[in-house]
C-alpha cells in the first residue's frame, strides 16, 4: 500500500499539473472486486499562467481510485494496467488538459482566490487587474482530452522510470507530449512521515507548443505581443517533493512542491515572464 500514497494532487490551475504530467498510482496487487478510494481538499500556490510572473491561489480537490482489475483514476489521469509483472507497468492512459483564459491557466475549473486582486476598483487596483489579464488578446483555449499510454520500469523496489506519451492537446487537437521521469517512491521517515521525490522533462510537438507559447498574426494584432511560431522539442524540465504524513490508518495531510523550467523555444516565447516557477500544494485526504 505504501506505492499507492504518492498520489497525483490535481483538479487545479496550476503550471506545473496543468500541462498534465500523467503521473500514474503504482499496481496494487488487490483482493478481486476491491478498490482503494482517496478523496480529499486543499489549497495550491502556483503561477497565473505557464511562465507568468505573477502567482494565484487555487482550491485543490484530490481524487484517487484504484480498482483490482488494474482501472484507475489518478487526479485528471484514468487508466487500466495491463501487466502483472512486479517491475514493468504499462496500459491505456486519459487524462485532462485544462484550458487557458485571458486571467491564466484554468479558469474554468474549481473557485480561485487571486493573491492579487482586489475588492473596490479605484486606478491602482484596475492596474493590478490588468496585469492578472495579460494574455488579453490571445485566443482562448479550451479544456482538452488527451489519450494515449504510459510505461514505467522499476529498476529498484523503490525507484521506478516513468513515461507518458499523450495526444490531442493543442487548439485543433493536434499536439503531442511524450513526459519521461524517474520517481522515488515514498521512503518512511519514522512511523507517520513519507517523502516521494521526482524529476522528469516534456517533449511537445510544433503543434502543441504552438498552441501554449506562439502568437498568431490574428493575435499578434490584438494583443500586446509579437507574431511567434515556436518549433518542438524539449519544453520544460521539473523537479518535486511530496511529504505525506499518515495522522490515522484513513486521515493525512499531503504537501508538495514543484520546480518547472521551461526550456528551448518555450522559453523565448514573448508570453513567458518568468522561465522557472514553483507551485506549493497542501490537502488533507481520508481513505475509503
Amino acid at each position: 500500500m505504501n506505492k499507492l500514497l504518492p498520489f497525483v494532487l490535481s483538479i487545479a490551475c496550476s503550471a506545473a499539473w496543468s500541462q498534465v504530467r500523467a503521473q500514474t498510482p503504482a499496481r496494487n496487487p488487490m483482493p478481486d472486486g476491491s478498490r482503494d478510494m482517496y478523496i480529499g481538499l486543499g489549497a495550491q500556490s502556483g503561477p497565473r499562467y505557464d511562465g507568468a510572473d505573477s502567482r494565484k491561489v487555487s482550491a485543490l480537490p484530490v481524487l484517487q481510485v484504484q480498482w483490482s482489475n488494474g482501472i484507475f483514476i489518478s487526479g485528471m489521469s484514468a487508466g487500466m494496467h495491463l501487466s502483472d509483472s512486479p517491475t514493468l507497468e504499462y496500459g491505456p492512459l486519459l487524462a485532462l488538459l485544462p484550458g487557458r483564459g485571458d486571467s491564466g491557466n484554468g479558469n474554468n475549473l474549481g473557485g480561485v482566490i487571486d493573491t492579487t486582486s482586489m475588492v473596490l476598483f479605484n486606478p491602482v487596483e484596475r492596474q493590478s487587474l490588468l496585469r492578472n489579464q495579460r494574455l488579453g488578446g490571445m485566443d482562448e483555449i479550451d479544456p482538452r482530452v488527451q489519450a494515449g499510454a504510459f510505461a514505467n520500469y522499476y529498476f529498484t523496489p523503490q525507484w521506478r522510470m516513468t513515461a507518458s506519451l499523450l495526444a490531442g492537446s493543442g487548439r485543433d487537437h493536434d499536439g503531442a507530449r511524450l513526459a519521461l521521469g524517474v520517481q522515488r517512491l515514498a521512503a518512511a521517515i519514522g512511523e507517520r512521515h513519507r517523502l516521494s521525490v521526482a524529476a522528469g522533462v516534456t517533449l511537445v510537438n510544433r503543434k502543441d507548443n504552438a498552441s501554449w507559447y506562439g502568437v498568431t498574426r490574428e493575435e499578434a494584432l490584438r494583443s500586446r505581443f509579437p507574431y511567434y511560431q515556436p518549433g518542438g522539442g524539449l519544453q520544460d524540465a521539473h523537479v518535486g517533493v511530496r511529504w505525506t504524513w499518515d495522522w490515522t490508518p484513513s486521515w493525512m495531510l499531503t504537501s508538495n512542491l514543484q520546480a518547472r523550467r521551461l526550456l528551448g523555444n518555450a522559453a523565448k516565447s514573448p508570453l513567458v515572464e518568468r522561465s522557472t516557477n514553483v507551485t506549493v500544494s497542501a490537502a488533507i485526504a481520508y481513505r475509503f
